[in-house]
């Protein structure tokens, strides 16, 4: 077994938003420091021993970061090939960069996922002619941006191929694939982790709504079959293998017909992940600090169903009253702006024991 990174060492963090901040929160219970790298407005930073406030085109910035920590991960995964190179070599990264590229790109990722054996919405690459695409996938579609595009964004429909020029022009002539309609009942996600030893550890399956293209609530158990219960582990621990993956991971899934379809994957802690807060005893955001710093991974059996209810906008106004409730736990984000479509807050309502 590897030994764990000794206490006190400084954890660092590249992004500065909520998942940042819960991060942070879990390492300090492990007893780690940890160091911020965050060009905007950084909530993570209140909870955090250090925060770098530089742009991820300074380099050397980047450099003197990696310089100041002993590990180092991520809570998004948008970040730019030259400020990876300024990070390598000097600092361990988890996950690594090989799962940062495959996700960053969707068309990558799509064909990622279908060499290991997995169902997927029909997908082609879109070049000048979008009608050349749409003739692989079908209409209705959409088309995503290949880069950059999360909660909606960089993405048009086509209910019909006399819409695909207006859709193409939409994306603004950004790399772009164009995915077919996935004939499905609900999604779901589940969170997984790997450690550095190779040891799996998967949360229970839950079921989302989306408002908005933004994640509204997320239920567990989702009302799905154990069939597609056990499916739906041993997909998320297919994909960390083939990826020789260390940390946590979330794979979003479509329950079809035929059974999964997976959706994306995001190499990081996962908002439809926060129920574990409540539910289990070692939470999202501890088995990845667990996971990245070569701890043993933590049980991550079930012990309460939960919902979880993301605060978006004015939401969070609800907050204090939200708080009277029965079970309800309240986590706040700090966010000193309220934003229509901006994750303020969450809560978790416990629903009964598992």
């Amino acid at each position: 077994m590897t030994e764990p990174l000794a206490q006190g060492s400084t954890i660092g963090i590249l992004g500065g938003g909520q998942l940042g901040r819960m991060l942070a929160m879990a390492a300090a219970r492990l007893g780690y420091k940890t160091h911020v790298f965050e060009p905007g407005s950084a909530p993570a930073a209140d909870v955090a021993h250090r925060w770098t406030q530089a742009g991820y085109d300074d380099l050397d910035a980047l450099r003197a970061f990696a310089e100041a920590c002993d590990v180092i991960t991520f809570e998004f995964e948008n970040i730019p090939a030259d400020a990876l190179d300024a990070l390598s070599g000097t600092t361990p990264l988890f996950p690594d960069r090989r799962a940062l590229e495959t996700s960053q790109d969707r068309l990558i990722e799509k064909a990622f996922l279908r060499d290991q054996g997995l169902a997927t919405a029909p997908f082609a690459p879109l070049g000048s002619d979008v009608h050349a695409a749409l003739s692989a996938t079908g209409t209705p579609a959409i088309l995503k941006t290949r880069r950059f595009g999360y909660d909606g964004k960089g993405q048009a429909r086509i209910m019909a191929p006399d819409g695909a020029e207006a859709a193409f022009a939409s994306l603004g002539g950004a790399p772009a694939i164009a995915e077919g309609f996935v004939d499905f009942s609900k999604e779901i996600s589940v969170i997984a982790a790997r450690g550095q030893d190779g040891a799996v550890a998967v949360f229970d399956p839950g079921e989302n709504v989306h408002q908005d293209g933004i994640l509204s609530v997320t239920t567990v158990p989702a009302a799905i079959s154990a069939t597609l219960r056990t499916d739906a582990v041993l997909i998320a621990s297919r994909i960390l293998t083939a990826l020789d993956y260390v940390g946590v991971l979330g794979v979003e899934l479509f329950v079809t017909p035929a059974g999964l379809v997976v959706n994306e994957i995001a190499p990081r802690v996962h908002n439809s992940g926060h129920w574990t807060q409540a539910g289990c005893a070692v939470d999202q955001f501890e088995q990845h600090i667990r996971a990245i710093t070569g701890w043993p991974l933590g049980d991550g059996t079930r012990h309460a169903n939960v919902t979880m209810e993301n605060l978006i906008g004015e939401d969070v106004e609800r907050a204090a009253a939200l708080a009277g409730e029965p079970g309800v736990q309240i986590h706040l984000y700090g966010k000193s702006e309220t934003r229509p479509g901006r994750k303020m807050g969450h809560i978790n309502r416990v629903t009964g024991p598992a």
